[in-house]
């Protein structure tokens, strides 16, 4: 049988005094009576309630134990895009030792040492455990502010690794958290053995010792501080993408006139030059139609290779195509300016297009002046357009493409009419994406 009370913390009756007459009922000084099965309700302030079993007429405690929690092993999530603008600002390893050396010299002693040798000691001991704790704690924060690889959005830890090489972000904070260690151990040795001297003179010698030692560490490995904020300048110069804002992605082979094509059309203002790969990164440009905000991004050109023999650059464009959800417009040049023969290019998009076909796409022509002004190919062809499909790229292009002249603006208004359509419609299946996922979490 099982019965439940309160017991009362902040009741004007004591518990001793409520304890001591239930007792009295195992006693028989009371009539005996019949346990009530029931709980009973006791509303006062500060109350606190034990549940207890009934065993031979008395009460014995039973644990109450709570639910546990499943412990989240992936507590960790993955961040969203716009890592890199929270990095922290990184000072030079120069200017890192001289403020801690500043800060700690001002320290003083524990006042009330009237003993010289104790009062030294005791000064020297303090400013080294500063200096130690200046340098030590201002790397830690670099640490714990700089996010691990795995943890950021696939597109960023691309971005990463073909900026930087493979490995180097985390080789650069691992020698950091290497110098980190190595400070706060030097510097707790030398303080000790400063607050052990035993005259004014041996902790002073000890104390000169101890910051000369600190100061030939960081600045002998100071260097990955230096490379550290290397790191943070170039990734917080990177432009930011909004997943949620619509994209459109310019693809095509270096030189086909992608960067003039991003100036017609958005505010971005890249490079443009008459030689392959102006393009050296990743540049953001923005376009609005009908008061609505569209992104453009101009990508580096891709060549005829396997992905095994593609520089940094290029894998830059498919790590842009693999990790964002963007529409593309493919970028031909069938005048053989750009340096490369429309049966390469041919090549290649036919590659990108089935690896991508998920993707909304619009095919452009560039430079069709050209095309007007000379029939002749710049660069000698490879002989092989027996096949007609290849044949009728040579002559007209993809099925469907726009013909466009930057020079003399021709097929430009037909451009930024199928851009803003191939955009509103992306920005649609970026709606009902966010629905599905919203589902999906509910």
């Amino acid at each position: 049988m099982r019965g439940a009370f309160s017991l009362l913390e902040s009741c004007q009756i004591p518990c001793t005094r409520f304890l001591s007459r239930t007792s009295q009922f195992s006693r028989g000084c009371y009539p005996m009576q019949r346990p009530i099965k029931h709980n009973t309700l006791c509303f006062c302030r500060n109350m606190q309630t034990f549940t207890r079993e009934l065993v031979k007429a008395s009460y014995v405690s039973t644990p109450q134990t709570k639910p546990t929690e499943p412990k989240d092993q992936s507590s960790a999530k993955v961040e969203s895009i716009g890592a890199f603008q929270k990095l922290p600002m990184v000072m030079p390893s120069v200017d890192i030792l001289h403020s801690a050396l500043r800060k700690a010299k001002r320290v003083l002693p524990t006042k009330g040492i009237a003993n010289i040798a104790k009062r030294e000691r005791n000064r020297g001991a303090k400013q080294l455990d500063a200096l130690m704790k200046e340098l030590a704690i201002r790397l830690r924060g670099y640490l714990e502010n700089f996010p691990k690889r795995i943890y950021l959005h696939p597109y960023e830890s691309s971005l990463i690794e073909l900026t930087f090489g493979a490995g180097h972000y985390e080789q650069v904070l691992k020698k950091v958290d290497a110098l980190r260690k190595k400070v706060v151990s030097v510097g707790k040795e030398h303080a000790s053995l400063c607050a052990q001297s035993l005259s004014k003179r041996e902790a002073e010698e000890r104390l000169n010792e101890g910051l000369e030692k600190l100061q030939e560490i960081f600045k002998r490995e100071g260097q990955a501080v230096d490379n550290l904020l290397y790191i943070a300048k170039t990734l917080r110069a990177m432009p930011v993408v909004d997943l949620e804002m619509p994209t459109l992605c310019l693809v095509g082979a270096p030189n086909v006139g992608k960067s003039s094509l991003v100036r017609l059309l958005s505010t971005g203002k890249p490079e443009v030059c008459n030689y392959p790969f102006t393009t050296r990164g990743v540049l953001m440009g923005h376009i609005t139609i009908d008061y609505q905000h569209f992104q453009v991004t101009d990508t580096p050109g891709l060549l005829k290779r396997c992905d095994e023999d593609r520089n940094n650059l290029e894998m830059l464009t498919l790590a842009v195509l693999s990790h964002l959800p963007t529409a593309i417009l493919y970028v031909h040049d069938l005048s053989g300016e750009c340096g490369m023969s429309p049966s390469d290019q041919f090549m290649i998009y036919k590659e990108i297009r089935k690896r991508f076909g998920d993707h909304l796409w619009l095919d452009v022509i560039s430079k069709c002046d050209l095309l007007k002004e000379s029939p002749v190919v710049f660069i000698t062809e490879d002989g092989e357009v027996d096949h007609l499909e290849l044949a009728k790229y040579r002559k007209i292009g993809p099925e469907g493409a726009i013909r466009v002249s930057v020079k003399n603006e021709e097929g430009v208004d037909e451009l930024t009419k199928k851009v803003h359509e191939l955009l509103m419609a992306q920005m649609g299946r970026i709606g009902r994406q966010s629905i599905e996922d919203n589902v999906e979490v509910a």
